[in-house]
């Protein structure tokens, strides 16, 4: 048994914000309370703490199999349980691609020893080519939790439109990578002053535009739910704020990067500011946070995309793209979003927990009685400075920055799985 005392309960299931005691006995949050007192039960004292449900990122890359010099599932739960996180959902770009029911399978016995819950999503496309659907009904049957070919966009507007029909017949979500390659002269950064500074191509913001529209109407069409993956253009928020108010089935990520950076940041970090989509001006910064104020924007997620130290250190024309996010992600949201009064920490909890398991089917985690107690235990203000990590890597520009939102504990059906 656990006995969680004197902390900050804050659950946007039930909207309660108080303080109370909450009392853990197996998998199973049992009570809750003031006083508490469980004789046999192990305390963890959490007065000026924040008691909230287990955050969930949606969209991880944990490289296993294939690419497991950059990651595996057992660093990848670890760093995600050190940044609060008791879901991910794995992105299928791995080697072999996650694009039949064997190799789903495989992950997911894997994943069953992790001290975390990993989702492995499908392909939507075999190989990630764009050409043919996987077996979506089997992939399906196997309990993917949701198809997306993320990293490569889908170009085919018939595939997709199948895909789509079919995902809504089997009640299951699409989450796409929207950026086409006619707009890419070069990958990672946003073509703009900085590009232009450097003579490095860069990728137009038409790129993502171009295809966020056809997908919001589509979604429309269809009825499919529809996820528009990291999101990175002023553009694409208001394609998809109106497509909202349209009525599609339709969702939007958005990362601590493309909410805390801009453009500038590649002057300063260099390949570890690169990523696909880029970061892009002030002027799509402010206009992401505006979607995750209105509602437009519905989860935070980390794209964590790790890469070793050499890969990171060629020239920014051969690097590859993507940031390490799992341990900082809680902290990047209450810096930026929370601090500075965008959001309310309820409702950055709702979009770091709630929104992205429901949009993934999932029974959110809370802290209620009955709930599986899959928790994260936090101090709002209290500081701390990112230089050690779980994950195999950190290819991140956030590494030795102070930020609030200092982790104590993570617990993931009633185990410790992190502490300070």
């Amino acid at each position: 048994m656990l006995l969680l005392k004197n902390g900050r309960v804050i659950d946007p299931v039930t909207k309660v914000d108080k303080i109370q005691d909450v009392l853990i006995d197996g998998n199973q949050i049992i009570k809750l309370g003031t006083n508490l007192s469980a004789p046999d039960a192990k305390l963890l004292d959490c007065a000026g703490l924040i008691i909230a449900p287990g955050l969930m990122d949606a969209h991880v890359h944990f490289r296993d199999p294939g690419y497991t010099d950059k990651e595996d599932l057992w660093t990848g739960a670890a760093a995600a349980a050190k940044g609060g996180f008791t879901t991910v959902v794995c992105m299928a770009n791995t080697n072999p691609v996650v694009d039949h029911r064997e190799i789903l399978t495989a992950i997911q016995k894997k994943a069953e020893t992790a001290k975390i819950h990993i989702l492995q999503a499908s392909a939507i496309s075999k190989g990630l080519k764009g050409k043919e659907l996987v077996d979506m009904e089997a992939m399906a049957a196997a309990k993917a939790p949701g198809f997306t070919d993320d990293g490569i966009p889908l170009l085919d507007e018939a595939l997709l439109l199948e895909a789509m029909k079919k995902a809504k017949e089997l009640n299951l979500p699409l989450s796409l990578h929207e950026e086409h390659p006619l707009f890419v002269q070069a990958a990672g950064v946003h073509k703009g002053s900085v590009s232009e500074k450097l003579g490095y191509g860069g990728a137009d913001r038409t790129a993502e535009d171009l295809m966020v529209a056809r997908d919001c109407i589509l979604a429309l069409h269809t009825g499919a739910s529809v996820c528009i993956q990291h999101i990175s253009s002023k553009n694409s928020v208001e394609l998809v704020r109106l497509a909202k108010r349209m009525g599609a089935d339709i969702h939007a990520e958005a990362t601590p990067h493309h909410f805390t950076l801009t453009e500038d940041a590649v002057l300063t970090y260099g390949t570890l500011a690169r990523m696909n989509p880029p970061v892009r001006t002030e002027e799509d910064r402010q206009a992401i946070i505006e979607g995750l104020k209105d509602g437009t924007i519905d989860m935070i997620v980390t794209d964590h995309a790790p890469h070793t130290t050499e890969e990171k250190a060629r020239p920014l024309e051969s690097a590859p793209s993507g940031i390490t996010g799992l341990e900082t992600s809680l902290a990047l949201g209450i810096d930026s979003l929370v601090a500075k009064g965008h959001l309310s920490l309820m409702e950055l909890l709702a979009l770091m927990s709630e929104n992205p398991a429901r949009f993934y089917r999932r029974t959110p985690a809370s802290i209620q009685e009955k709930a599986v107690a899959d928790i994260v235990i936090f101090s709002e203000q209290e500081r701390w400075i990112p230089h050690t990590f779980a994950s195999k890597a950190s290819n991140t520009p956030f590494k030795d920055w102070t930020l609030p939102g200092k982790i104590y504990y993570t617990i993931c059906e009633g185990n410790i799985v992190y502490s300070l």
